[in-house]
């Protein structure tokens, strides 16, 4: 593949976080420190208005989980694809994505070829009570017979995610001057999301096209989304107007936090929806291998995303309901 834009360029001087993505470290706010709050609640302002990123560390997420989980998934990944048809999905489902179904470019209205990943798909586990929400947005999970400690790691992973949600987005309540409620209080029954994304070399996905990446340049859709990601050369990339495509910042300790598009919304635009891409295997390293865990923060089905008003936020948006919402973006990122 040969692109240009993909000339790849550190944010900030180096280290695990830069002025445009700082690392925030969760044990102030959580010990309830006032002063230390208000320091982190304004860094996660600022930080949002410039590239929709951070990193966080002191969550307590422990890292024998995280590799564990990916450990699990990855005995998945390497069967024969006619074993792994068995569990095919579209998006949106439950399941495997293998390649060619997504191309994440699209709901930018560009046109791209597919992503060069596989993903196993997760959500919520707890059906609802109203049988059209059902319907649509819960179905059981499906836990492959051919990784059978997946469910139960998954499960607990899950559980923290949803921990630390809830302090991410009191967090936000408190940077944008808000009730520390004000995002918790819509989320207590969500459809989060759960991705495993693998990113095989070329090996297995061939020489890549041109113009295609393991996930093409595009915004989240949702809330908040929670990234445990790997290192490497052909990985996460952050746009942002001062410094166009850049290699995000990497801690292996630190989740990459970002905020989707329907929190930018919410925001009335004082927050960006964070713009990124993944990267194709690198010519110089083409039997790169990473996987990510990516959870993806939801509302409650019905939630009314009205934007905040001036002085917050900046632009006031039409009222959304919020999967709606989601159900289009959806859509528009599913290849035929």
């Amino acid at each position: 593949m040969s692109d240009a834009s993909t000339t790849s360029h550190p944010i900030g001087p180096g280290g695990s976080g830069s002025p445009r993505i700082p690392t925030v470290d969760l044990r102030p706010w959580v010990s309830g420190d006032p002063v230390a709050r208000e320091e982190i609640a304004r860094t996660v302002d600022a930080a949002l208005q410039t590239a929709g990123f951070l990193l966080v560390t002191g969550h307590g997420v422990d890292p024998a989980l995280r590799t564990a989980v990916r450990e699990s998934a990855r005995a998945f990944f390497r069967l024969p694809a006619e074993v792994k048809q068995a569990y095919a999905v579209k998006v949106g489902g439950r399941g495997w994505l293998g390649p060619g179904a997504e191309a994440n470019a699209y709901s930018e209205g560009t046109e791209t070829p597919p992503d060069l990943k596989e993903s196993l798909t997760f959500a919520t586990r707890e059906p609802f009570d109203d049988p059209e929400i059902n319907a649509e947005w819960y179905a059981p999970n499906v836990w492959p017979a051919e990784a059978p400690g997946l469910r139960a790691l998954c499960e607990e992973y899950l559980a923290r995610m949803a921990e630390l949600e809830n302090h991410l987005l009191a967090l936000l309540g408190e940077a944008l001057g808000l009730e520390l409620d004000f995002f918790t209080r819509h989320m207590d029954h969500p459809t989060y999301g759960f991705n495993i994304n693998w990113y095989p070399g070329t090996e297995v996905i061939g020489e890549p096209e041109e113009g295609q990446f393991r996930i093409g340049p595009h915004t989240d859709f949702g809330t908040v989304t929670i990234l445990d990601r790997q290192a490497g050369k052909g990985g996460l990339q952050v746009y942002t107007d001062e410094g166009g495509w850049e290699d995000a910042p990497f801690d292996p300790e630190a989740f990459t936090i970002n905020i989707g598009d329907l929190m930018a919304r919410w925001t009335g635009d004082r927050w960006r929806s964070g713009r990124h891409r993944v990267l194709p295997p690198p010519a110089d390293a083409p039997a790169e291998e990473l996987m990510s865990l990516v959870y993806f923060g939801e509302c409650t089905p019905g939630t009314v995303v009205e934007s905040v008003p001036a002085p917050v936020g900046r632009v006031a948006h039409e009222p959304v309901d919020s999967h709606t919402y989601l159900r289009a973006k959806l859509d528009s990122i599913t290849v035929a």
